[in-house]
């Protein structure tokens, strides 16, 4: 008889009195209890443990707290990517006949959840201006129950009157969404302003390194946040334990990428405000900004990685800059290591019409710059080559 030892499940990890620097990586889908009533003390919260991946996992949980600290929160969930988040805050504290007043300059997607899609399950929304309280005001129903605002608008970056907000919220009863992702904590501790609830695409500038997509949610009241879990659970929003980890590795340089990436944001905003084949630069440092005042206040002067510039010309000036820029990268995203250009009209704005592209400013020749950690002579010198070819053409 052929000798065949069962090595399946039968090999126990060592112990050790030491233990691992880094975060071990665990990918296991399902966790063993030693008996159903541990089993129920896990469920029922006497007892800390995991149950299935679905339900959480030790490398979500740590990434959780850290972030859970960059807030000044606890108990924030992680999720498997930034539309994740807010479709669970969303499903999670709303139901059928309930009404939301968002920012008319949400992300892309985020607009088209409250205009197309939550209608559809019976939960309206209505957009208004998030710089002008009143308006936000004059959109409140009987039946709102949640205000949904990003601080620094995708991709206009205007600046939201936000202590009006937080104030309007709390006279009116109404639960405080943000949306912080183009902030960061550092740039605007909306949990400690008093946000009842704090969203984030992790995938951005926290990982910072276009290697992970994930999500976060930090809620105030406990009532909501099970809310809000439980709407996780059920959907399956669960997030990856690799892009966890990968997440987490990202978090311990974010102080350093988030300072130098402000850093070329300033100067590239400045370098290329003369330019010829530039019609406007939008960006909350400059004094030209319209918001810049309440930029200055708001924000204590961390005016963040993230500008914007529309170019005189349509689609074929858009073209022309990204050809004549091909070691930066042209996509749809923000808060990589290194510098990207995004096109709004070809990408997260365009499920919008071309009226209400331009009610926002969003032209063919707009631009959105997630400005990264490079040697800013260097990546000044690539957007003015850039440049250069757009105003030649």
């Amino acid at each position: 008889m052929t000798y065949r030892p069962n090595l399946v499940r039968r090999t126990p990890f060592p112990d050790s009195v030491s233990r691992a620097v880094v975060t071990p990586l665990q990918p296991s889908v399902v966790y063993s209890s030693p008996d159903p009533d541990a089993l129920d003390d896990q469920y029922e919260g006497r007892a800390k443990g995991y149950t299935y991946g679905r339900e959480g996992h030790p490398n979500a949980d740590v990434l959780a707290q850290m972030i859970d600290r960059l807030e000044g929160g606890e108990g924030g969930i992680v999720t498997g990517s930034g539309m994740s988040a807010v479709t669970a805050t969303l499903l999670g504290l709303l139901s059928a006949g309930d009404h939301i007043v968002g920012g008319n300059q949400l992300y892309g997607r985020s607009l088209r959840m409250l205009t197309r899609d939550l209608p559809r399950w019976g939960i309206t929304a209505t957009l208004a201006d998030p710089t002008d309280v009143a308006a936000m005001e004059a959109a409140i129903t009987p039946d709102t129950r949640l205000l949904l605002v990003e601080v620094v608008s995708n991709p206009t970056l205007r600046i939201a009157d936000m202590a009006g907000i937080e104030r309007l919220a709390r006279e009116r009863g109404l639960i405080l969404v943000v949306d912080n992702t183009f902030t960061t904590p550092y740039g605007y501790p909306a949990f400690v302003k008093g946000a009842d609830v704090v969203i984030h695409s992790v995938t951005k500038l926290l990982a910072g390194h276009s290697d992970v997509t994930l999500g976060y949610i930090l809620a105030r009241d406990p009532a909501q946040r099970t809310a809000i879990y439980d709407t996780f659970v059920t959907l399956g929003l669960t997030p990856s334990p690799w892009d966890c980890w990968m997440a987490e590795r990202g978090l311990y340089s974010f102080d350093m990428r988030f300072e130098r990436a402000q850093t070329n944001a300033a100067a590239l905003a400045e370098a290329v405000a003369d330019h010829p084949a530039i019609a406007a630069v939008i960006y909350p440092g400059r004094a030209d900004h319209p918001d810049h005042a309440r930029a200055r206040t708001l924000l204590g002067g961390q005016f963040g990685n993230m500008l914007s510039f529309r170019l005189h010309g349509g689609r074929e000036a858009a073209n022309a800059l990204t050809r004549a820029a091909p070691q930066i990268a042209f996509a749809p995203t923000l808060g990589d290591i290194g510098t990207t250009l995004s096109h709004p009209a070809s990408s997260s704005h365009r499920g919008l019409t071309e009226e209400g592209r331009a009610e926002l400013g969003i032209t063919e020749g707009f631009f959105r710059v997630s400005v990264g950690c490079e040697p800013i002579d260097l990546l000044r010198s690539d957007i003015i080559r850039a440049l250069d070819a757009v105003a030649k053409g």
